[in-house]
């Protein structure tokens, strides 16, 4: 037996070069993989955030892609594991001007684009060379030559080509329409990124005229001057359409007009409200739909405007009382509910309260039809005419996409049937440039600059999903015709968080199916959220968030994967201790301690050549037939967690405890023929396991493989799956 094993398995000494070891003999580049399988298995990992360090869902998502890839490697396939990281526009750029504020008192305006932008790029490189080191300490198989970053000189041209085809064929354009603006970053977010926090908050019973109206932002009020009602409510039925109505206001007498319009809702509160179609996206289409006036109340700092009057200037949230005190005076205030719960529209990114604005700004039109010349996509025949929104409907209707699991795709297409238009410029510096230019009147759009003096490039940024839509074919190649878009596109699987299904996921489908008349994957993979031990949401604030490098650190790799993936089905989320790391850090010692004993237990001349089996380890050699399929089954219908008990339990409960000690007194005092027939067995149970674990726990098992005295590959990583 290797002296190795006379020590205790430490994960401290044995992981980094384990790594080493694979990364420098090529093992994760599939062009060195020496298969004469046609088959081939491709993801790409969803890029980590270049705004600080991997948190315990990205170990997740990390561990549940790398079971994947490396059972499909084993399993003869030609496979790859893109890796990247992507600029994440908004959270970046946000995060560096809070340094700077913090630090040195000063904002980007202070600084200038450019200079401004240095600082920013040297964080994003320090961030990402932090999170790299990250992702190879959770041991993640990715082929490292092949590392994308989404503002790239590579990712930077397929944004600009996308963008051109785009606008060329009339799906991008620019128009005012009301977006959510966050007055803290100056800057407008896409809907995806509203995300609702509640707020105790006031909400005032106004007398408008003879009605009674409600609202939590009495602030926006000033320019109402519209009223409107369902049709079908009888209540209000000596209205007629278009009716005027002289009324007392904010800042005096005032003409209102009633408007009949289906929006209302009728057992919402009084079923009567003023709209305030600058501020308000509701208002704003019924706006759109009658041909109404639009006014600005609030400007892009968040303070009111002129039509404000004596409250001009002042920051709309010290201005509420001071408003509501002037309709207290007037005896426009019928009643106050104190205990209102308001659902606050906040950037997910930054954190500012968002006001909504009218502002002239690039859009998607996700509805307007166009002809898919070469289509790809079963529901849609090629040279049929179609939209973005019913590509990402069709793609998943019709089952060439699967999300796993299947309850999310009712969610899906919930969100789908109330897709807007998408927003796609920001007013933040960092971040694809929109590759717009304009001079005296002419615009120009290309995927390079346009020659001559004078232009002018547009100065926003592209929305940080356009680029992340190109993601599983821009990171192939594309738009050049590539080997490995020939290979590896569509892509397997999309494994990633639930919360990303709209932000992310549902824009590459659109950005594939629109580009390339194909899907971008054929899974899609959702894995829920990582929990503290008693179910609650890590944070800071808490102070009960799990550092994935220090439970590596501490534990290992291996036990920091099983802890993430045992009871952790698709779409669920999962808690998770210390204690539970712990728990699998004591597993991988007992495989450690497993292999101690069978080592010290065989002749190396018995394990060369099948021999006969006794009854008994026949019946043992069922079990592992057993097991192998069941396991193999689970990994290929994307339940790793399933996958990974059976092993766990065969191990330690089948293996260790039962046919350990069935064949103790046989390898002690058994006769010639038995002890063979054990050893044999004991030592194919040994070596089957450590496959069937591998892509579970991949260091402990190939640090084991690298001491054993008979095997069928010098690497467990390529090691063929068992049969």
């Amino acid at each position: 037996m290797d002296d190795k094993f006379l020590k205790p398995y430490n994960p401290q000494e044995t992981e980094d070069k384990i790594y080493k070891l694979w990364e420098e003999g090529g093992f994760f580049n599939p062009d060195n993989n020496k298969t004469d399988s046609k088959e081939t298995f491709s993801i790409t990992l969803p890029p980590p955030n270049v705004t600080g360090t991997l948190h315990m869902g990205h170990a997740a998502m990390l561990a549940i892609e790398d079971i994947l890839v490396r059972y499909n490697r084993m399993k003869g396939k030609k496979t790859l594991w893109v890796p990247g990281t992507d600029h994440a526009a908004i959270a970046t750029q946000s995060k560096v001007e809070e340094i700077l504020y913090k630090k040195e008192k000063k904002t980007r305006h202070d600084l200038g684009r450019e200079e401004f932008l240095d600082r920013v790029n040297k964080f994003a490189r320090e961030s990402h060379d932090t999170i790299i080191t990250q992702i190879k300490k959770i041991g993640a198989s990715v082929d490292w030559t092949r590392e994308a970053f989404t503002l790239d000189d590579e990712r930077n041209f397929a944004v600009r080509t996308a963008f051109k085809k785009m606008y060329d064929d009339g799906l991008i354009y620019r128009g005012k329409r009301i977006v959510n603006w966050d007055p803290k970053m100056q800057s407008n977010v896409s809907d995806d990124e509203v995300e609702r926090k509640e707020e105790k908050s006031p909400f005032y019973y106004l007398q408008y005229g003879p009605f009674e109206i409600g609202t939590a932002r009495p602030e926006t009020k000033f320019g109402d001057k519209y009223v409107v009602m369902h049709p079908d409510d009888d209540r209000y039925k000596e209205y007629k359409h278009g009716q005027k109505i002289d009324l007392e206001w904010i800042n005096g007498p005032i003409t209102a007009t009633v408007l009949k319009d289906e929006a209302v809702d009728i057992e919402f509160g009084t079923g009567v409200m003023t709209i305030t179609p600058w501020h308000d996206a509701t208002d704003f289409e019924i706006a759109q739909r009658h041909n109404l006036d639009t006014e600005q109340i609030i400007d892009f700092k968040g303070k009111l405007l002129p039509i404000a009057k004596e409250f001009e200037g002042i920051h709309i949230k010290k201005a509420r009382p001071m408003i509501v005190e002037k309709l207290k005076e007037k005896g426009l205030v019928t009643r106050i509910d104190e205990d209102y719960t308001l659902n606050l529209a906040t950037n997910y990114r930054g954190g500012g309260v968002l006001e909504p604005q009218i502002r002239d700004q690039w859009f998607i039109d996700v509805n307007k039809k166009f002809k898919l010349e070469d289509s790809k996509i079963d529901a849609i025949k090629s040279g049929e005419e179609t939209s973005l929104k019913e590509i990402m409907k069709k793609t998943v209707e019709s089952g060439q996409i699967e999300i796993i699991p299947k309850r999310f795709d009712k969610t899906y297409f919930h969100w789908i049937d109330k897709l807007r238009d998408w927003n796609i410029s920001r007013q933040i510096w960092y971040g694809h440039r929109i590759p717009v230019w304009n001079k005296a009147g002419e615009t120009y759009v290309g995927v390079e600059a346009p020659e001559g003096d004078g232009w002018q490039q547009d100065p926003d940024t592209l929305d940080t999903w356009f680029s992340s839509g190109l993601w599983t074919f821009s990171t192939l190649g594309w738009p050049k015709d590539t080997q490995d878009m020939k290979d590896f596109h569509p892509t397997d699987v999309i494994e990633t968080g639930a919360d990303i299904l709209f932000f992310w996921v549902a824009r590459m489908i659109l950005m594939s199916g629109y580009l390339l008349g194909d899907i971008p994957f054929r899974k899609i993979y959702l894995h829920g959220m990582v929990l503290d031990g008693k179910g609650q949401k890590m944070s800071k604030t808490k102070n009960n968030g799990i550092d994935p490098l220090d439970m590596t650190e501490k534990y290992g790799a291996d036990a920091a994967r099983m802890s993430l993936i045992v009871g952790a089905p698709p779409g669920n989320d999962i808690s998770l201790s210390e204690d539970k790391v712990r728990a699998y850090k004591n597993f991988a010692n007992k495989m450690w301690n497993i292999t101690r004993f069978v080592l010290s237990s065989i002749d190396e001349k018995n394990i060369k050549e099948r021999p006969a089996l006794s009854e008994r380890d026949e019946k043992w050699m069922k079990s592992l037939d057993e097991i192998t399929k069941t396991i193999s089954e689970n990994i290929e219908g994307y339940r790793p967690d399933f996958a990974a008990d059976e092993i766990y339990h065969f191990v330690w409960h089948e293996f260790a405890d039962k046919y350990l000690e069935e064949v103790k007194p046989i390898l002690e005092n058994g006769d010639e023929d038995d002890k063979q027939s054990a050893q044999w067995t004991l030592y194919t149970i040994l070596t089957t396991c450590l496959k069937l674990l591998h892509p579970f726990a991949p260091f402990v098992t190939e640090e084991i493989w690298q001491h054993l005295p008979e095997k069928d590959s010098d690497m467990l990583i390529v090691a063929k799956w068992p049969q």
